[in-house]
């Protein structure tokens, strides 16, 4: 994890071929800062990155990635491998 500015920059260590949203825009990622308040952020693939932010977070601090019971992602490598829950917090 990487901060810079308004954005949270996260990279992987086994991405195989690559990074893919299937069917739309990345989904279930949030974002927080020092408040530790989570809010739903916006998250983009950039090569074998994950580009994570909110306009409600001025200065993020952590990124959770479908963190609840119920949540159906989307994450996946190029080999179909789907990407488990994460965090980079440890509140």
């Amino acid at each position: 994890m990487q901060v810079e500015g308004k954005t949270i920059r996260l990279s992987f260590d086994h991405v195989g071929a690559g990074l893919l949203a299937k069917e739309g825009e990345l989904s279930h990622f949030t974002i927080a800062g020092e408040d530790k308040v989570f809010v739903e952020a916006v998250a983009k693939i950039e090569s074998k990155r994950v580009v994570v932010s909110s306009d409600k977070v001025a200065a993020p601090v952590a990124v959770r990635f479908a963190f609840s019971n119920t949540a159906m992602p989307n994450f996946f490598n190029q080999e179909g491998l789907p990407a488990s829950s994460f965090r980079t917090d440890d509140w």
